[in-house]
């Protein structure tokens, strides 16, 4: 037996239509199986939270080892996990086709869909994660929401903390009055411009509800290149669902959205999502959910990153001139899911097309997951995992720090001003994600 493997990682299908898949006593066999690997390994030791929960659990058992830690104690691991998939993509050596075929990412799926299959994910959890119909009514009372939400206003945060299990540090995401289907200006790009294609936006729930100008500003870039763009959102993508172990609810969103999208597809049009978790769950996780979908299938063949695109659209034709230099440094920060589509660091060879502008890396973990890090549970431990990334902002002082993922990067400057002056904080411009700067660059 080989220690580890060199072969590209596999991931199998989630047979989560089995009744074994949530079956207790299988799910638990399974974590101590792959749980006792992970022990005497323990590469991943400086990853999620789950990680470090899990050996110190080990080494202050009776034995040392894991077969005098009970059961009812993995749940810590489990809770520990932001489903960032980083362990299985850049650390595990054990993934499949490595016989020790680990998955640890999917097996703390496994653990949460058998909680849900149990009633344990409570009515809050599951109503937190209907971000269509949240959206739409807090767009409608948005700036009382967002007064409300913010978190110098005490007394109303200690009500969502009691109501809603959130925070009250924890910054929220703003709603916009608009959404970004309103704004939107579909139609050709500009006639002159150097490419021929078509793109059907899916802005996610994200874009269309809280920050409208990152679709807006993808919107110019495409068009300023002569791409001919329309916004297509049926719905959110599920992936809220997911992390509570409601496949069902995923399943049926993919069905859904996939046959809306693949009409576009069959017009002619690409897919371009604006926010990689939604991009992951197009491109990877619903063909691992539903693979003997067609649909499922096509639409996953033909879902682009809105970085991955503008570098396709430049290595296969060319793009616009007219960028300009960006002032003051750029602080790029790759988020997990998008490093975790295997397709390069995408949103890093895009912003090097700005001339004269220096762009510094991170790739550290935000510690932000979703709707995780705003609970009041991993607050604070989301905000340690996110020091590093903290850490070398305060170091670079760059005028423009964006992510790939919008969540993530609100939460790297909460980071940032907690630990920094009072000056500091005014040195970062509002710019969220790497495409808004690509379109100021151009004057947008």
């Amino acid at each position: 037996m080989r220690e580890g493997g060199l072969d590209a990682p596999v991931r199998h299908c989630i047979d989560w239509e089995s009744d074994d898949f949530t079956d207790p006593q299988l799910v638990h066999s399974e974590l101590r199986r792959v749980f006792d690997i992970c022990h005497g390994c323990r590469r991943c030791f400086n990853l999620c939270d789950s990680f470090p929960t899990l050996f110190d659990m080990i080494d202050g058992s009776e034995t040392g080892e894991l077969d005098s830690v009970p059961d009812e104690e993995f749940k810590k691991v489990v809770d520990g996990c932001t489903l960032c998939d980083m362990c299985f993509m850049t650390k595990c050596p054990y993934v499949p086709p490595h016989e020790f075929n680990l998955d640890f990412p999917h097996l703390m799926l496994r653990y949460r869909a058998m909680e849900f299959d149990q009633g344990k994910v409570g009515f809050v959890e599951k109503e937190i994660t209907k971000t269509d119909r949240n959206g739409r009514l807090a767009s409608k009372l948005a700036v009382l929401v967002n007064w409300v939400s913010s978190v110098d206003k005490t007394f109303f945060r200690l009500i969502l903390k009691w109501m809603l299990n959130i925070h009250v540090k924890a910054k929220l995401p703003k709603f916009n009055w608009t959404g970004f289907s309103a704004l939107s200006s579909p139609g050709k790009g500009v006639e002159d411009g150097p490419v021929n294609r078509k793109v059907a936006i899916y802005q996610t729930c994200f874009v269309e509800y809280n920050n409208p100008k990152i679709g807006l500003a993808a919107e110019q870039v495409l068009k300023k290149n002569g791409i001919e763009v329309v916004n297509v959102y049926p719905e959110c993508c599920g992936m809220p669902q997911l992390e509570h172990g409601d496949i069902k609810s995923v399943a049926d969103k993919a069905k859904k959205i996939a046959s809306e999208l693949v009409k576009w597809i069959d017009d002619g049009y690409d897919i371009v999502t604006l926010v990689p978790s939604c991009s992951l769950m197009l491109k990877f996780e619903w063909p691992l959910l539903l693979p003997n979908e067609p649909l499922i299938n096509k639409l996953s063949k033909s879902t682009y990153d809105i970085s991955e695109y503008v570098v396709d659209v430049c290595g296969k034709e060319s793009m616009e001139k007219g960028l300009t230099k960006i002032e003051g440094g750029v602080t790029l920060h790759q988020a997990c899911h998008a490093r975790a589509q295997n397709m390069g660091p995408k949103s890093l060879e895009m912003l090097r097309f700005i001339p004269e502008t220096e762009v510094q890396v991170v790739e550290r973990c935000s510690g932000h997951g979703g709707t995780w890090g705003f609970m009041n549970n991993n607050f604070d431990t989301a905000i340690k995992q996110g020091k590093p990334v903290v850490k070398k902002i305060t170091e670079t002082q760059t005028s423009n720090v964006v992510s790939e993922c919008p969540l993530a990067r609100d939460h790297i400057i909460q980071g940032f001003e907690a630990t920094s002056d009072d000056d500091s904080d005014k040195m970062v411009n509002d710019i969220s994600h790497p495409i808004e700067l690509l379109a100021k660059s151009y004057g947008k």
